[in-house]
C-alpha cells in the first residue's frame, strides 16, 4: 500500500467514528421486535431467555458462546445452554409472526412471491438430506444439502416468509439416518414442486401479491404451472433452453389447397430465438445500479409449448431477455446449464407467464412489468446475504455431542433457521447469526477501504459499545 493511500485510509476511519448514543434507539427496536416471538416460544425456557441471549449477543464480549454470555449476566451456564442447544420449540409458530410482520410492513398488492431452490455444499455424508445433486452455490453437481425456500419482495423491501428442506427420496426411506437427523416422522418424501405449491397454499390468502416468479428448475415443468393458473397465479417461471414451443405470432406456411392447414412449426427456444428481428428487442431499465442503470433487453411472444406425450399446452406468453455476456456472468455459474443460451456477445434467458388463469383471459403484461418480477427471483439470495445463520431441523434433545456447536464445526453457512446434521445440535434458529452472532455484535462496523475502486465490510476499531437490552 502506498503512503498517499494509506493516509486516506487513515483519514476515511476517523471519518467513521460513531458515538454509542446513536445505538440506543436501536437497541429499543429490536427489543420491541423480539416480544411477539418470544411469546410464540412454547417453554417457559425460551420465553424466558429470548432477551438475556439478544443481549449477550450485542454485547461488547469477544467470543460469544453460552458460557461467555451466562457469565456475563452472572447466571449459570446450563440454563443458557439448555435455550440454545436442548429445549425443545417448534419453528412453525415463529413463521407464523414472521409472515404478519412481512405483510404488515412490506405488504402490497403487485407484490412478489418469489421460489427457489438453493444448495449449500457439504463435505460430508452425515448431514440430513445431503447427497450429490446440482449445486448452484458451485455451479456443478456436488455434494450438497438442497433448501426450497419462499421469499416475497414488494415496492418497499424483501424478506424470506418459509422454506422447506428438500429430503431426497432414499433418505425418506431409511428410518435409520432419519432416526439419526431427527427427521419428523409427519415429514416425508415430496417434490420440489409440491414443497412450492404446498407453502404457497399455506400463505397465499395472508400475503398480498400479484406475481410468483421462479427458475426454471421450477417453471420446466408444466403441471407445476398448471397447478398455479389453477389456483388464478400470474406467474413469469422461468424455462430451459431447449423447451419445445410454436409462435403463435408467427406468418403461417403457406396452404397447399388440401388436407389440414399447416400450423406453425415446433422449435426449441433457443433455436427460435435465431429468427428474431435484430432490431425488435426493447431495452428496459431494471434498476439503477452503483455504476448507472442496470437494463436489459426483452422480446415477447404469444406461444404455445409442447407437453409429455406430445400434447399442445395452453397458450402462453414467451419472455427472452438478454443481457451482455460480461453483465451475464456472474448469475450465469449459478443457474443450471440449461438454464442460459449465449451468442459471442449476449446471455439469454427465457421465461413463460399466462395468458389465463382460472378461466380469466389476462392482459399482455407490460415489459417494464415482466422485468420487475424477473428482477424479484434475486430476492432470495439477497436475504441470504442478508441474514447468514445456522441450520437445525427443530429444537430437539439430540445427544451429548450436542455440546459443539455448527458454527465451531465451520457449517455456519446457511439461511436463518432450516435442518441439523446428524446427531448435532440444532441451531440458535432465527435470533443467531454467523460465528456465534458477531455479525451483529459488539463492535460498531466500518467500511474499510480495501483498495482503489473496492470496499468491504469489515470490523474496525472499537469505537463504541451497545448497551444491554436488559
Amino acid at each position: 500500500m502506498t503512503l498517499a493511500w494509506a493516509q486516506r485510509q487513515a483519514e476515511l476511519l476517523r471519518d467513521c467514528i460513531v458515538s454509542p448514543d446513536v445505538f440506543a434507539s436501536m437497541v429499543d427496536r429490536l427489543g420491541d421486535f423480539v416480544v411477539p416471538y418470544q411469546h410464540a416460544l412454547e417453554t417457559e425456557a425460551g420465553q424466558r431467555n429470548v432477551h438475556f441471549y439478544l443481549a449477550g449477543l450485542l454485547s461488547y464480549l469477544g467470543r460469544k458462546n453460552a458460557e461467555t454470555i451466562a457469565a456475563l449476566g452472572d447466571v449459570e451456564r446450563l440454563v443458557l445452554q439448555e435455550f440454545i442447544g436442548t429445549a425443545p420449540w417448534d419453528h412453525r409458530p415463529l413463521l407464523t409472526v414472521l409472515v404478519g410482520e412481512v405483510v404488515g410492513q412490506l405488504g402490497d398488492p403487485d407484490g412478489v412471491i418469489a421460489f427457489d431452490p438453493s444448495s449449500f455444499p457439504k463435505r460430508g455424508t452425515h448431514s440430513v438430506g445431503v447427497k450429490r445433486q446440482w449445486c448452484s452455490h458451485r455451479g456443478k453437481v456436488d455434494n450438497c444439502q438442497v433448501g426450497v425456500f419462499m421469499g416475497y419482495m414488494s415496492r418497499h423491501d424483501h424478506a424470506l416468509l418459509d422454506f422447506r428442506l428438500s429430503l431426497p427420496e432414499e433418505w425418506a426411506r431409511d428410518e435409520h439416518r432419519r432416526q439419526a437427523c431427527h427427521v419428523p416422522q409427519e415429514v416425508q418424501y415430496q417434490t420440489r414442486h409440491e414443497q412450492c405449491l404446498e407453502m404457497l397454499n399455506r400463505w397465499r390468502d395472508q400475503v398480498p401479491h400479484g406475481w410468483v416468479t421462479g427458475d426454471d428448475e421450477l417453471g420446466r415443468h408444466t403441471r407445476f404451472r398448471h397447478a398455479l393458473r389453477e389456483r388464478g397465479e400470474r406467474y413469469v417461471l422461468g424455462v430451459p433452453c431447449n423447451t419445445i414451443i410454436r409462435d403463435l405470432e408467427a406468418p403461417l406456411p403457406a396452404y397447399q389447397g388440401r388436407g389440414r392447414r399447416p400450423k406453425a412449426p415446433w422449435h426449441s427456444v433457443s433455436a427460435w430465438r435465431h429468427t428474431l428481428d435484430p432490431n425488435g428487442w426493447t431495452r428496459v431499465t431494471v434498476r439503477d445500479g452503483e455504476k448507472g442503470p442496470v437494463e436489459i433487453e426483452m422480446v415477447t411472444r404469444c406461444v404455445q409449448t409442447c407437453l409429455e406425450r406430445k400434447r399442445t399446452g395452453p397458450h402462453e406468453w414467451l419472455v427472452v431477455t438478454r443481457r451482455p455476456l460480461a453483465d451475464e456472468e456472474a448469475f450465469a455459474r449459478k443457474s443450471s446449464p440449461e438454464a442460459r443460451d449465449q451468442d459471442a456477445h449476449y446471455g439469454y434467458r427465457y421465461y413463460l407467464t399466462p395468458t389465463d388463469v382460472a378461466q380469466e383471459d389476462l392482459e399482455k403484461p407490460s415489459l417494464r412489468e415482466l422485468a420487475r418480477v424477473i428482477k424479484a427471483g434475486a430476492c432470495i439470495e439477497a436475504s441470504f446475504q442478508r441474514g447468514k445463520g445456522k441450520r437445525a431441523w427443530t429444537r430437539t434433545r439430540s445427544g451429548h455431542d450436542a455440546r459443539r456447536t455448527a458454527a465451531e464445526r465451520g457449517d455456519g453457512v446457511g439461511p436463518v433457521a432450516g435442518w441439523c446434521a446428524a446427531g448435532r445440535r440444532p441451531s440458535h434458529g432465527a435470533l443467531a447469526t454467523r460465528s456465534g452472532g458477531r455479525q451483529y455484535g459488539g463492535q460498531a462496523r466500518v467500511c474499510r477501504v480495501a483498495g482503489p475502486g473496492l470496499a468491504r465490510d469489515a470490523p474496525g476499531e472499537p469505537v463504541a459499545r451497545v448497551r444491554s437490552l436488559s
